[in-house]
């Protein structure tokens, strides 16, 4: 089952900073499901905004390649503090432009050894 949460804007670009509005759909789902995990998908592009420890116990922080080799660089605490990174899309790195052993150097470095993986649409994680 799909909630929707407020968003204040375009769906896939808002942030919200006071995250309690869309506490109470997490919570009924929880209860009527009796569900052991919830997902939830933030979205847009401002890389810092986009981690809420309030909302979630466990975070899984995804890139893609589009964004460029120097992404992870542009740190933010999803990027060093996620407890998973996952650089989505590798297979596509060549066409734009994008250096993977710099993907794969730069969390080393941001992530204080924090784990991270590659993923493309052909190889499951």
């Amino acid at each position: 089952m799909i909630r929707a949460v407020e968003t204040g804007g375009c769906p896939h670009a808002a942030i919200r900073k006071d995250i309690s509005i869309n506490l109470g759909p997490l919570e009924e789902l929880s209860n009527l499901f009796k569900a052991d995990i919830l997902l939830c998908e933030s979205g847009g592009d401002n890389l810092a905004a986009n981690f809420s420890r309030e909302l979630a116990d466990y975070i899984i922080y995804i890139i893609d390649v589009s964004g460029g080799d120097k992404i992870i660089r542009k740190g933010g605490p999803g990027i060093t503090q996620a407890d998973l990174l996952v650089i989505n899309k590798t297979d596509l790195a060549q066409a734009m432009g994008t250096d993977l052993s710099v993907m794969e150097r730069d969390p080393l470095r941001m992530r204080d050894g924090g784990p991270f993986v590659f993923a493309q649409v052909s190889c499951v994680i």
